[in-house]
C-alpha cells in the first residue's frame, strides 16, 4: 500500500515528467520553426541581394581571358572588345593571354571561376566546339560550365596555293588532286585544329586523296606553303593578305557561303562543293551562373559597339564578318557548333589524350 505522502511524492514527479516532456516538444518545435525563419530569411536576403550586386557591377577591375599568346587574330580581336567594353562600361578591364593546350587551358580557368560578371573569356567559339569531342577527357563540360555572353565575328578561312601549283580555281585544284592519288598535300596548324577539319572536310566532299602535314601554328602552315613545301593550306585572313596581293598565293576560295569583303572576287567554297561551310566563331564568355541582368548588359552594350562605323572598319582589316545574337541565341549556337564539329572530328578521326 502506498502512503498519502508518497503518493504525493509519485503524483509530483509525474508530474514534472509530463511537464518536462511537454516542453521538450514545444521546444523542439520552437527550434525547428527558428530554423525555418533563418532561412527563409537567408533566402529573402540572397534574393535581394541578386538584384543589387547586378546594379552595382561593374565595381572593380574585370579580366578578360584569351586563350592564345599576344599577336594572333584572336587576340587582337580580343582587345578590341576589352578596350572598348572598358570605355562604354566605364570600367578596368584587363586581359589575361592563356594559351596552350588547344584553348582548354584558359577554358578550364573561366569554368572554375566565379560567376560573378568579373571574369570574361573571349574565345575562338569553333575551336571550343572542336574540343568537346577532340578530347577524351576535359577539365571542365563544353557546354554547361559556361554562359554564353555575345558571339562577335564570323571569320572565314581562304584556301591557298602556292603560285606554282597549275590550278586557278577549286575545280582544277580538285581534278589536279584526282589525277594524282596522295600527291598533293596541305598544311594545318596542327591535328584537330579547324584548319585539319577543313581539309579532310574537303578531301570527304570532293573525293579526293590529300596527306595532311601538321605545323605548330597558323603562321608556320602559311610560310610551307609560300616555300612550296605544301600543295596548299587553309588560313584565317590576316597572315595571308599580303601574300595574295603580291601574287605568292593564289587564293581558290573561301569557306563561308559568301564571298568576304576583303577578297570580292574569290568564290565560296559552296560554290563547287555544295554545303562546305567552315568558318571561325569568335564570342564572349564566362563561367556558369552569370547573373541574367549583367550577360544582358553585356549583350546590349555590344549591340551598340557594334554600331560604330570604327567597328566596321577594324572588321574589315582583319577579314571578319559581324555577328549579333541574343546570349539565348548564342547558346543553341553553340550546341549546334558541337555537334556539327563533333562529326567533323570523328570523320577526321583525330583524337587528344
Amino acid at each position: 500500500m502506498i502512503s498519502a505522502s508518497s503518493a504525493g511524492t509519485v503524483s509530483a514527479e509525474l508530474l514534472s515528467v509530463q511537464k518536462s516532456g511537454f516542453l521538450g516538444r514545444v521546444g523542439e518545435k520552437l527550434r525547428t520553426l527558428s530554423k525555418f525563419a533563418l532561412l527563409a530569411a537567408a533566402s529573402v536576403s540572397m534574393l535581394a541581394a541578386t538584384p543589387a550586386v547586378a546594379d552595382e557591377w561593374p565595381s572593380r577591375t574585370i579580366r578578360m581571358v584569351i586563350p592564345f599568346a599576344p599577336g594572333g587574330v584572336s587576340d587582337v580581336m580580343g582587345r578590341f572588345w576589352a578596350q572598348h567594353l572598358s570605355e562604354a562600361l566605364k570600367a578596368t578591364i584587363v586581359v589575361e593571354n592563356r594559351p596552350g593546350a588547344g584553348t582548354t587551358i584558359a577554358a578550364g580557368t573561366v569554368a572554375k571561376a566565379a560567376p560573378d560578371g568579373y571574369t570574361l573569356y573571349f574565345t575562338d567559339v569553333t575551336t571550343h566546339a572542336i574540343n568537346a569531342t577532340l578530347y577524351r577527357t576535359l577539365p571542365f563540360k563544353s557546354e554547361e560550365d559556361f554562359s554564353y555572353i555575345a558571339m562577335v565575328a564570323a571569320t572565314p578561312l581562304a584556301f591557298v596555293v602556292p603560285s606554282t601549283v597549275p590550278a586557278t580555281t577549286m575545280k582544277e585544284f580538285i581534278e589536279l588532286a584526282k589525277s594524282k592519288p596522295g600527291a598533293l598535300d596541305y598544311a594545318s596548324s596542327g591535328t584537330g585544329t579547324i584548319l585539319h577539319l577543313a581539309g579532310e572536310t574537303l578531301k570527304r566532299m570532293a573525293g579526293i586523296d590529300m596527306v595532311h602535314v601538321p605545323y605548330k601554328g597558323s603562321a608556320e602552315a602559311v610560310t610551307a606553303a609560300l616555300g612550296g613545301q605544301v600543295s596548299a593550306t587553309f588560313s584565317t585572313l590576316p597572315p595571308t593578305l599580303a601574300q595574295i596581293k603580291l601574287g605568292k598565293l593564289r587564293a581558290l576560295a573561301v569557306t563561308s557561303l559568301k564571298p568576304n569583303e576583303v577578297l570580292p572576287n574569290v568564290p565560296p567554297m559552296a560554290d563547287t562543293l555544295p554545303g562546305f561551310n567552315m568558318v571561325l566563331y569568335s564570342g564572349i564568355m564566362g563561367p556558369a551562373g552569370i547573373p541574367a541582368e549583367i550577360v544582358n548588359r553585356i549583350n546590349a552594350t555590344v549591340a551598340t559597339i557594334m554600331k560604330d562605323p570604327a567597328t566596321r572598319k577594324f572588321y574589315e582589316g582583319i577579314g571578319a564578318e559581324p555577328v549579333e545574337m541574343t546570349p539565348q541565341a548564342f547558346a543553341t549556337q553553340m550546341k549546334k557548333l558541337i555537334q556539327e564539329m563533333g562529326v567533323a572530328v570523328k570523320e577526321s578521326g583525330a583524337s587528344v589524350n
